[in-house]
């Protein structure tokens, strides 16, 4: 009983969502109204987009190798300016726009793993220098000016109720959560994510075609960063080239608060879910301490460092 207890006080899902009521109980005190359910569906909106991104940095980090996708900051921006140039207010071209705004940067992400794997350049290196490469042709492309505009069912999806008072996006993240957990625990592609994120070379001795695998999982990452980069134009209405930015820390941090190895080989996407609706509600707790800009992002900073250290001693202790 007492083992049992202790297994769940310490299981990071399990404390994702303690961290989720506690923050949902300082927010109602800190603003009457702020755990109210329209509110909530807003801050699930919210937490969807930054879901939806960190279901591909999950992949990348499950892979193991030291991998850290640095480029879906730069990808969502591409998704967005993409889809808004593509859509133009247009809602006959939202499917041409879904095309553009997630193939592109599957693309982009397939290079991203080509590189890291057959040039062996380390992922924080190609991914940074893919962020330089796409910034840039951002820049060429719109001349720095927003363009682009999103279609109105796109824009109804995302923010207004669709279904049961809830909005399409919620269920679009619900789906894709659905496709992420029967990928990772039913296929084979899965079991080979977690196989050589745990220990390559054993992965590679027993068949697993690594580099393969490697190269499919950074298209994934740009595939989920394009797909972001759709619904933040949604979301916004309008998109800019550094869009995306503010996703790339938090991307990170909901994985490993979902209870993610940074090592690979251990973790999984609905704990990946929990963290993205945490960090969420932290933010939202301190816009409602009208803290600044620096300085939430220094409390996300040192949120990642301390969960850093709290899992490098848990994987020192089990040494």
């Amino acid at each position: 009983m007492t083992r049992s207890f202790r297994s769940l006080a310490t299981d990071p899902l399990t404390l994702a969502l303690v961290a989720a009521v506690a923050l949902l109980a300082i927010g109602e005190i800190l603003s009457p109204g702020f755990a109210r359910g329209s509110q909530i569906v807003s801050l699930l909106t919210v937490a969807a987009i930054l879901g939806i991104v960190a279901a591909g940095q999950n992949l990348v980090i499950l892979g193991g190798r030291e991998g850290i996708d640095l480029s879906v900051g730069a990808m969502i921006s591409l998704g967005a300016v993409l889809a808004g140039n593509v859509m133009d207010g247009q809602n006959t071209a939202i499917p041409l726009a879904l095309l553009a705004a997630a193939g592109i940067p599957f693309l982009i992400g397939l290079i991203n793993g080509c590189g890291i794997t057959l040039l062996r350049i380390p992922p924080l290196v190609m991914t940074l220098g893919m962020t330089a490469v796409i910034q840039g042709a951002l820049v060429v492309y719109s001349q720095g000016v927003p363009s682009g505009n999103a279609a109105p069912i796109l824009s109804a999806f995302v923010n207004r109720p669709f279904l049961l008072g809830i909005p399409g996006i919620l269920f679009a993240w619900a789906a894709i959560a659905a496709i992420m957990l029967f990928m990772l625990r039913r296929t084979g592609f899965g079991f080979s994510v977690y196989a050589i994120g745990a220990n390559e070379r054993a992965a590679a001795l027993t068949g697993v075609r690594v580099t393969l695998v490697r190269i499919l999982i950074y298209g994934l990452s740009g595939f989920f960063a394009g797909l972001t980069g759709l619904f933040v134009i949604g979301y916004t209405g309008t998109s800019f080239i550094s869009v995306g930015n503010q996703y790339v820390l938090p991307s990170i941090i909901a994985v490993v608060i979902g209870g993610t190895s940074l090592a690979g080989g251990s973790g999984g996407y609905l704990g990946t879910v929990a963290g993205a609706v945490v960090l969420t509600l932290l933010q939202s707790v301190l816009i409602t301490l009208n803290l600044d800009v620096w300085a939430r992002q220094v409390i996300f900073g040192l949120t990642l460092l301390a969960l850093l250290t709290l899992y490098g001693r848990q994987a020192a202790l089990r040494v």
